[in-house]
């Protein structure tokens, strides 16, 4: 057996041959960053990669560059056609252009993806603008199901994307607004993120990798776990406080421009407090 892909000749690693999970028919291995890109073309290859040999996958990845020319010639012709899903309605440019926008960001976030969620990757053009920003993603499932599945963070919304092997995805969407809180439950088997909203609260399994679910949890958990009210707290009571330092109050002051840049205060709420802190200066 080669130690090398039998694509691009890079060296396997322990997760490329792990379970011989990327062996093909011949015996020949696939890296994970080819079989990625050739279950990209073709979806089977996930769940049946022993009943292809090399040579199969060279004529796929063939046709494919064959058929992208030819694709690339017709839209200069024409208008591009329109692509349904559900209540949106994009055009083919306007999705490659949007694919690309996301996977630039997963690159940039450093994703750690399973290849089981190429289903719900595909999905996310269709959901995600171009001016809306991909801030994380993790391998998330609903509790108790089957289907594979992605949580994504943006600054505005949680989205849960969910497939089965087949079948249509699964959508469900959480605006910022609706989210009370969100919880990080470690467990033996694997973690949980909870989503607290006001009338339930949703669970979702992280199965594929704890440390990265834990981190997703990490980068996001400020967003909603009530940082303004926090930190407003604890302004509120420098503004109280009989005898306070003007070191002190410059202190706060640093404090709220940090949270405005960031987006957590309004500029209203920026210059309310700012104008109850310049009042303890005499």
């Amino acid at each position: 057996m080669s130690d090398n892909c039998a694509l691009c000749n890079t060296e396997l690693t322990s997760m490329d041959t792990l379970l011989g999970a990327n062996k093909l028919s011949d015996g020949t291995i696939l890296c994970n960053k080819c079989l990625n890109k050739v279950s990209d073309i073709n979806d089977e290859l996930l769940y049946n990669l022993n009943a292809f040999s090399i040579n199969d996958i060279n004529k796929m990845l063939s046709t494919e560059n064959t058929e992208a020319a030819q694709a690339v010639m017709m839209v200069e012709k024409t208008l591009p056609a329109a692509t349904d899903y559900g209540s949106h309605h994009i055009s083919k440019e306007v999705y490659r252009r949007r694919h690309q926008k996301i996977k630039n960001e997963l690159e940039r976030l450093h994703a750690n993806l399973s290849v089981f969620t190429k289903g719900e990757i595909k999905e996310l053009p269709y959901l995600i603008s171009e001016d809306e920003q991909i801030i994380a993603i993790t391998d998330a499932q609903f509790v108790n199901t089957l289907d594979a599945g992605v949580l994504v963070a943006t600054p505005l919304r949680l989205i849960s994307v969910s497939k089965g092997m087949f079948g249509a995805a699964k959508i469900n969407i959480y605006p910022n607004e609706t989210i009370e809180q969100l919880s990080f439950v470690t467990h033996p088997r694997s973690p949980f993120i909870q989503l607290h909203l006001e009338e339930r609260t949703v669970e979702f399994e992280c199965y594929m990798d704890k440390e990265d679910a834990e981190k997703f949890y990490d980068t996001i958990k400020n967003i909603y776990n009530n940082p303004k009210e926090q930190s407003l707290k604890q302004i509120t009571s420098a503004n109280k406080s009989v005898s306070v330092s003007s070191e002190e109050i410059f202190n706060q002051l640093e404090k709220l421009g940090k949270l405005r840049e960031s987006g957590i205060l309004t500029d209203a709420e920026f210059a309310e407090q700012k104008k109850k802190l310049l009042e303890q200066l005499k």
